[in-house]
């Protein structure tokens, strides 16, 4: 399995279960793509790497402020899960499935 495709994640936030699409592409070792949020808003991947089924990216927000998102995933299947930072907000949980 790969992380490339389409994913609907849902990751958990002090403001409550935020629903966003991570579009993915891997190629050697280097993960790329766009995150959308549940507003329409997207965005680029940044520091994107992918190793097996493991995987790390950052996503800069800018609503309801500005903060740099930074995922830590695990691929089971179809199935992807982790944890994120939320800068200065600790870290959260996040789950998806492929789309």
């Amino acid at each position: 399995m790969s992380f490339d495709g389409t994913w609907n994640i849902t990751m958990q936030s002090p403001m409550g279960a935020q629903k966003l699409t991570l579009t993915a592409k891997v190629a050697d070792g280097v993960l790329t793509g766009t995150s959308t949020a549940a507003d329409g808003t997207t965005v680029d991947l940044a520091n994107g790497k992918a190793d097996g089924t493991t995987a790390s990216w950052d996503v800069a927000v800018t609503k309801p402020m500005p903060i740099t998102l930074s995922f830590s995933a695990t691929l089971d299947g179809d199935a992807i899960s982790g944890t994120v930072k939320l800068g200065a907000f600790g870290n959260s949980k996040f789950d998806g499935t492929r789309a």
